[in-house]
Parts: structure tokens; sequence; C-alpha cells
């Protein structure tokens, strides 16, 4: 029996190591520290590292154990919308506020299923947004305002 080599999966991969790569690279310009006192490059490293693991298995079983896999159509609603609402909240979180722009962001991304009610997408958004709040906010202190000078706040 043949095997197949499994080009989307070796391609995968390799944007994956690129990636990791590209962030084991840049966590090298800060401080790496210790492992009891972990300076600001520790964790772009380990992560960095992770994720070119990760990607160096795929394209490893891509070219070894390498499968034809039909992914069905491309969700072009989800993927237009995912985008739209990171480039929103990029763009309008420092004039709206944390909150709003958090509100719309899940509300965007939550819309981006197929089957996904309004009602739904609404109550999915308020719980993504309050936890955001309280993670970012409140618990790790960003100096990022709730709501912004756009709203008269």
């Amino acid at each position: 029996m043949e095997r197949r080599r499994s080009f989307p999966d070796v391609l995968a991969g390799g944007i994956f190591v690129l990636i990791g790569g590209a962030f084991v690279a840049g966590s090298l310009g800060y401080e790496l520290g210790t492992p009891l006192r972990m300076g600001p490059g520790a964790f772009p490293l380990l992560v960095g590292a992770a994720v070119a693991a990760l990607g160096l298995a795929i394209a490893v079983k891509g070219l070894v154990a390498g499968e034809v896999v039909s992914f069905g159509p491309i969700p072009w609603r989800a993927i237009a919308l995912i985008v739209l609402a990171v480039l929103f909240f990029g763009l309008t979180v420092r004039g709206l506020g944390f909150v709003p722009a958090s509100a719309v962001t899940a509300l965007l991304t939550t819309l981006a299923g197929s089957r996904v009610r309004l009602l739904t997408a609404v109550a999915v958004a308020a719980g993504l947004t309050a936890a955001g709040t309280l993670v970012f906010v409140v618990g790790l202190q960003l100096r990022i305002p709730l709501w912004g000078p756009w709203l008269g706040f």
C-alpha cells in the first residue's frame, strides 16, 4: 500500500515552525532570567519553542503518514467576520473603551457561527465582555479606560 504525502499538513507544519521560530528569535532580544525569576523573554521563548515543536510534528506526520483529507467548503462568512472583529477591536479600543469594543468584537465573532441565534450571540458577548473586563482591567490592571472618549466618558 502506497502512502501519500499530505501537502496541507507539511505546509501548515512549516508555517507553525516559522511562526514559532520568529517568536524564539524575538524573545532572545529580551532578558530570559532564571526558572524562578523569569524575565520578559522567557514566556515568548517557551511558547515559540512549543509552537515550533508542534509544527515540526505536524510536518513530519504529513511526510510520513500523510492522508488526503477533504475539508469541505471554505467558511468565507466566518473568516470575514472574525477578521472584521479583530480589526474593529484594534482600531476602536482606545476611542470606545474596553467594554464597548470587547462587546462588539465578541458579538461579531459569535455571529461567525452559521447556527448561532442572535439572543445566544448577545448572551455570549455579554459574558465574554464581563469576563474580559474582570481578567484584563480588574485582575491584570491594564491601563485602559472602560468607556472611551468617543462616547463622552
